[in-house]
């Protein structure tokens, strides 16, 4: 949810910024940021659903009985859902860093009225991709397959590492643009 406010925020400003003279010559760049927020918006929401369900499956899997016979079979559910527990938290991990890109793009080129409310976007998306990882990092941390979850370890560990100090700097940007 706190990806979809963030990607909300960023469509918001780049809606705030059309038709601006002073914003004319990023006219392109504003618009097709502005499209691709609205789809990440959906698409967070749409995340949480799947995020849902695969609580729902996972937790249905340990309500099973630990009978010896179907010992087997209640182990190997539990693991198909923590992968699935893994999934849309990561999903979120990409998104919120999508997002954060599109929002970086627009510090210094967006309607400067709407500059606090862009700090608030790229804060929504720090937000959601630390969320998003401390997901994925419990969950992978019951995970029978190892190599799955280091996998999602390296890739999770790239996402953040290119994505938090983007968010940073965007932030700081746009904090020396408010106070002057």
């Amino acid at each position: 949810l706190e990806g979809a406010l963030g990607a909300a925020l960023t469509a918001m400003v780049c809606a705030l910024t059309a038709g601006k003279k002073a914003y004319a010559e990023w006219e392109t760049q504003t618009d097709a940021v502005r499209r691709r927020a609205s789809a990440l918006q959906a698409r967070f929401l749409e995340v949480i659903d799947l995020d849902t369900e695969a609580f729902c499956a996972v937790s249905a899997a340990y309500a099973l009985p630990k009978a010896t016979d179907e010992e087997k079979a209640r182990r190997e559910a539990i693991q198909k859902g923590l992968l699935r527990c893994t999934q849309s938290p990561f999903e979120m991990m990409e998104l919120a860093a999508e997002a954060l890109e599109l929002a970086a793009q627009l510090a210094g080129k967006s309607n400067a009225s709407a500059a606090s409310d862009l700090g608030c976007a790229v804060l929504s998306l720090r937000a959601a991709i630390c969320g998003a990882w401390l997901n994925v990092c419990i969950n992978i941390g019951s995970l029978k397959d190892r190599a799955a979850a280091a996998d999602y370890r390296a890739h999770g560990q790239a996402l953040l590492s290119r994505a938090l100090p983007l968010a940073d700097e965007t932030y700081a940007a746009i904090l020396a643009q408010i106070t002057g």
